[in-house]
């Protein structure tokens, strides 16, 4: 029920694109008895915006033009700053599969090494996996990797950085996620049941919004 109470609030705030009020009669019924989840789906769909809505004040929403058409955000007069991310992920695994790692016994050879070249690698081609990031100059991307045998699994944090018009967060989730794909890869003939959880933003610093870190919930007795 809140879903769909979102999703009526949200309509509320859109209008039809003049010319366009009518002409997606599917579109009509959808929007006029949206489904649960609807509320946190609509302002993520672009088929919806095609459709002829969009929010009535538009300048809140950067990554749509005054049509309501996707667009990349002009950073062109922001100056150049200091910008650092970090980000980390866990890939969950059986106890047996981490000691393979650790012995060396993985047939595809250095896991680790082989996972953090990937991270790196990644982090470099973040502007060609996601459709809307800029190009970013980066001058150091860090990719750890932590076993632990309690998890049990391995604990990832990639740590990106750059001096330029936009920040690096999404270059290090891009190489941590990258990373732990790669841990995947290495040892599914081993454990195809690994988990992959836990990837977040951790740190981010520079540019307009300032410096952000993530907070901890304090660990349960």
């Amino acid at each position: 029920m809140a879903e769909s109470a979102e999703g009526a609030r949200l309509l509320s705030e859109c209008t039809p694109i003049r010319g366009t009020e009518g002409s997606n009669p599917s579109l009509s019924a959808t929007l006029s008895n949206p489904p649960d989840l609807f509320g946190r789906a609509f302002v993520f769909s672009k088929g919806l915006y095609s459709g002829g809505f969009m929010p009535e004040d538009s300048r809140h929403w950067t990554h749509l033009d005054r049509e309501g058409r996707v667009k990349m955000v002009d950073v062109s007069e922001k100056p150049p700053t200091w910008r650092e991310a970090r980000a980390r992920a866990r890939v969950r695994m059986a106890p047996e599969t981490l000691q393979r790692i650790l012995e060396g016994g993985v047939a595809k050879g250095n896991v680790f090494g082989t996972a953090r070249l990937a991270g790196i690698m990644a982090a470099k081609k973040t502007w060609e996996l996601i459709p809307l990031c800029h190009p970013v100059p980066l001058t150091s991307v860090d990719v750890s990797l932590e076993p632990d045998p309690d998890l049990p699994g391995v604990r990832l944090e990639a740590h990106t950085k750059t001096c330029d018009r936009t920040g690096v967060e999404m270059e290090a989730l891009v190489a941590v996620t990258h990373a732990a794909l790669t841990i995947y890869d290495m040892c599914k003939a081993l454990d195809r049941s690994m988990i992959l959880e836990d990837i977040r933003l951790t740190y981010k610093s520079g540019g307009r919004s300032g410096t952000f870190h993530l907070q901890e919930p304090p660990e349960k007795s």
